[in-house]
């Protein structure tokens, strides 16, 4: 190794040591580019890091090289000058881009910035796994292409600005997570998810839980009603009592009233004995009516006045008895429509819903997709006994740019059965492939489902603004009104390539 190599090693090493030192992102990422712009003798350098923890925040990003037209210009003439196309298939391949020259590489040749400024030497590193940005150099002070060693440099670089820059931002989400104040107060340990619309959740149900009254749960199917509803239980005085649960959608009508209340011997023709109902098991604890809108108006009548005088008769009995149950209803129907068309009683809408609590679709929550993916994941592995398996970059892209109309329930599905289908090959990552076996971009039917539709509209749409903005992906990314981060992933998940 020359003297010129060993200085450049030393420089490098001393430089990442000081990196180190920084406590704000911002000089992190100034001092990080001039580290590596100066090692590889780049006349261009360009980093940019999007926030893993804070998905709708603006990219922070720092050049290296503006001429006078580009500080005139401003930081966008500088974008403009270098090659998103190379910064996309970083990003999407997770791994680092080098060519000799932009204007004669094949993968690179007809887009548009490379011809228009003639790019040749590009050198582009992925920074984090998956990425959350990258570091771009673009021509060398000196002929040629970039060398190997410059490549290494460059991916040591962004290893340590993954590993700093991800601390930094993490400390920052945790010091504004909003539902870090609600969590030091309930016990929210199986509750994933750190967005405003789970905050404002999980406010309610701190102000409900320790209240002995009743709770109406909305929300649409699959957003986890039941679960919230154990929740609630788990953070009440009754946490120690009994938590029982029925689905009273799930039950015949004529059966219903001796499941909830019991039957005395005789009562119906399966009645050969005395049989306690759920509001008995549920005694000293908490009673969830899961979809309590499909009650039978005779059944509703029960329900009122075990809740008013906190007495009931079981089927066929005169014996009066006592409970001592909290009741939790949930429901999807729209109760108030209900009471209108006489199918439901006012009475019972007002005593059931002391306290409401809604529960957020999974589309208001879409910066929990990757937490809550990565959650069921794990949890299939433990569940079924599997060999460690993980999502990978793809994956996630992929689910963080699907509608789940399903909400929860069906991405904890897909995850579950993909995990299944990755460990039964016996590979160690959950790719597209698994979670969407029967790819709707392959099918030949003509008639799709509603999920199948939405992806095919949003491959359109973004494939047509693309288009309309000559693949200028920061302007598309506004007229989308998306951060270009996500922009970048639902490029990659839907397979576009500039023409």
């Amino acid at each position: 190794m020359s003297i010129e190599d060993l200085t450049a090693e030393r420089d490098l090493y001393r430089g990442l040591l000081e990196l180190g030192q920084q406590e704000r992102v911002e000089p992190l990422l100034a001092n990080a580019l001039e580290l590596v712009t100066g090692l590889a003798r780049a006349e261009r350098g360009y980093l940019e890091i999007d926030n893993p923890y804070a998905p709708e925040a603006p990219a922070q990003y720092i050049a290296h090289g503006l001429d006078e037209e580009d500080e005139a210009d401003g930081i966008e003439a500088f974008q403009k000058a270098i090659s998103s196309g190379v910064i996309q298939k970083a990003l999407a391949q997770g791994c680092t881009i080098v060519t000799a020259s932009a204007m004669t590489d094949v993968r690179f040749a007809e887009l548009e910035s490379v011809k228009d400024h003639r790019i040749e030497a590009v050198l582009c590193a992925p920074i984090g796994k998956p990425p959350f940005g990258v570091l771009y150099l673009q021509g060398r002070q000196d002929p040629g292409p970039f060398r190997a060693e410059d490549q290494r440099r460059a991916e040591l670089c962004a290893a340590q600005i993954a590993s700093l820059a991800e601390r930094l931002l993490l400390r920052a989400a945790r010091s504004s997570d909003p539902t870090e104040s609600v969590r030091g107060r309930l016990r929210l340990d199986d509750v994933i998810g750190t967005s405003p619309a789970i905050a404002k959740m999980l406010e309610d149900v701190s102000l409900a839980a320790p209240l002995d009254v009743s709770v109406m749960l909305l929300g649409a199917t699959g957003t986890g009603k039941s679960h919230l509803a154990s929740v609630i239980h788990r953070n009440s005085r009754r946490a120690d009592g009994p938590f029982v649960e029925i689905n009273c959608a799930a039950l015949p009508e004529t059966l219903i009233e001796s499941e909830l209340f019991g039957a005395a011997k005789g009562a119906h023709s399966t009645a050969t004995e005395p049989r306690e109902g759920k509001v008995a098991a549920a005694e000293g604890g908490t009673l969830f009516l899961d979809e309590v809108g499909e009650l039978p108006i005779t059944a509703q009548g029960k329900l009122l006045q075990l809740l008013q005088s906190r007495t009931y008769y079981p089927l066929g009995s005169a014996s009066v008895r006592q409970a001592n149950v909290r009741i939790v209803a949930a429901t999807k129907r729209d109760l108030e429509q209900g009471i209108a068309d006489k199918t439901f009683r006012e009475d019972l809408y007002y005593r059931l819903q002391v306290l409401t609590v809604r529960i957020p679709a999974l589309s208001e929550r879409r910066e929990d997709l990757r937490a809550l993916a990565k959650h069921r994941c794990e949890r299939a592995v433990a569940t079924h006994g599997l060999p460690r398996v993980e999502l990978s970059v793809a994956a996630l892209h992929v689910i963080e740019t699907t509608d789940w109309p399903g909400n929860v329930r069906q991405l904890f599905h897909a995850v579950e059965a993909g995990t299944i289908r990755a460990a039964g090959e016996g590979v160690s990552h959950v790719e597209p492939r698994h979670l969407f076996p029967a790819d709707p971009e392959l099918a030949e039917a003509t008639s799709y489902t509603f999920q199948e539709a939405t992806r095919r509209f949003q491959r359109d749409l973004v494939e047509r603004t693309l288009q309309e903005t000559g693949w200028n992906v920061s302007e598309a990314a506004k007229r989308l009104d998306v951060a270009r981060s996500y922009l970048y992933k639902l490029i990659d998940a839907h397979g576009l390539e500039r023409a």
